[in-house]
């Protein structure tokens, strides 16, 4: 079973990184105009984390973490519709995989992250 949360975005749009037992993270997600979804998790330094995503309109995405007041991104995308990457923790934060919806029209969003040195197969 995956840790993960389907359906319509609901009041919230920061959704907490909960590992499933094989240490993978499922969601999906609909993000109105105008409006983001993030995913949240603590990383602890070096760790490998694959992840892959898709939406079904373009997407400004980034990954980042805050440190004091400045915001760093390790990966930072325009108008994506869909991506894989490994991140390595450089340090010990909450990391943040963000996607914002400047479409006009309501975006679905898919995601997948995975301990490991590889991005997550297509789905």
């Amino acid at each position: 079973m995956l840790a993960a949360s389907a359906g319509a975005w609901a009041d919230t749009h920061i959704v907490p990184l909960r590992w499933g037992p094989a240490g993978e993270f499922e969601h999906r997600a609909t993000v109105a105009d105008g409006r983001f979804l993030e995913v949240c998790g603590a990383l602890t330094v070096g760790s490998d984390v694959g992840w892959r995503f898709r939406t079904s309109e373009p997407a400004e995405f980034n990954v980042h973490y805050h440190v004091g007041k400045d915001v760093v991104y390790p990966v930072k995308m325009n108008a994506s519709r869909e991506a894989a990457q490994v991140l390595r923790a450089a340090s010990k934060e909450d990391y943040c995989w963000m996607w914002t919806n400047r479409s006009g029209r309501p975006m679905e969003v898919w995601v997948r992250l995975e301990r490991g040195s590889s991005p997550p197969a297509p789905r």
